[in-house]
């Protein structure tokens, strides 16, 4: 898609039309934009995502994110067990407002279609959710989009971040009486735990996929 070029001030001055230079669909409609317009939106950018009924588009992503979600993508499907599969970079339809779209994902392979055409999942197919926490993100990943993964229902969230030359895993479990999550765990060096299903991860490990 062709980038388009912000009106000048001397055109805005000579009252230029903002539509006649951004993209009809930069313009929200009333009451917000839905998880329905990402399927009809053609020109949208890459991994744009719906945040209460906002577009939300993509940073730059770093060379230190794609490793790490290629890092866990990996591991992750050599720990899971028959039924699930792990994919990234796939939205979540939480609800007609909201469509995040996390890093790595573990899904019910029932959820898959045989030709692989699906665009987005449900979250009663999730059973991990994972976010790689960057710089620009850290509010959207922990103030706005955990909250709306914990109300939807997905049952297990790690926030992944940056720590030193190294990462460090927020776990969280959803709590089934408060419907908020619960953090059983930071982890550094080894993440170990049995749910979703049992994983044993190395953190250390993590050039050697460079």
């Amino acid at each position: 898609m062709s980038s388009a070029a912000a009106p000048s001030a001397s055109e805005w001055s000579a009252g230029a039309s903002a539509q006649e230079d951004w993209p009809s669909w930069i313009i929200p409609p009333a009451g917000g934009f839905t998880s329905a317009d990402l399927e009809r939106l053609a020109e949208l950018p890459a991994h744009t995502e719906l945040l209460n009924g906002s577009l939300v588009f993509a940073s730059p992503q770093g060379a230190w994110h794609s490793l790490v979600m290629f890092f866990l993508r990996t591991v992750l499907r050599s720990s899971a067990p028959e039924g699930w599969r792990v994919t990234h970079e796939m939205t979540v339809w939480l609800d007609d407002r909201n469509r995040p779209e996390p890093d790595v994902l573990v899904v019910a392979a029932s959820a898959m279609r045989p030709d692989m055409s699906e665009t987005f999942y449900r979250p009663e197919d999730i059973a991990l959710a994972i976010e790689i926490v960057s710089p620009e993100s850290v509010e959207r990943d922990h103030e706005v989009k955990s909250p709306k993964y914990a109300r939807a229902g997905i049952k297990n969230l790690w926030l992944v971040e940056r720590d030193g030359e190294g990462m460090i895993a927020y776990v969280y479990v959803l709590d089934p009486l408060t419907g908020d999550y619960s953090l059983v765990g930071t982890f550094g060096e080894r993440l170990k735990v049995s749910v979703p299903f049992d994983i044993d991860i190395d953190f250390t490990r993590l050039d050697e996929y460079d």
